[in-house]
């Protein structure tokens, strides 16, 4: 699967990332905050569980649920 890979920057000067499929618009319920582009067309197996560069687990599963993945907030 290809996705898109989105970032905004958080208080303690980390980011939060957010993966969504390929050419589709990051969903409604996350467009309020300051997400810019970080990688276009990322190739991700479909069986991925997780992209660590991007701190986000359960890929599959959130992308299943929400049609997106995003980090954890610790």
């Amino acid at each position: 699967m290809r996705l898109d890979i989105y970032r905004r920057p958080e208080t303690d000067g980390s980011f939060s990332f957010l993966a969504v499929p390929e050419e589709q618009q990051i969903p409604e319920e996350a467009t309020n905050t300051d997400w810019v582009i970080e990688a276009r067309s990322v190739e991700v197996q479909d069986e991925a569980d997780g992209l660590p560069d991007y701190e986000i687990d359960r890929l599959n599963e959130q992308l299943a649920e929400k049609g997106y993945a995003m980090t954890a907030l610790h």
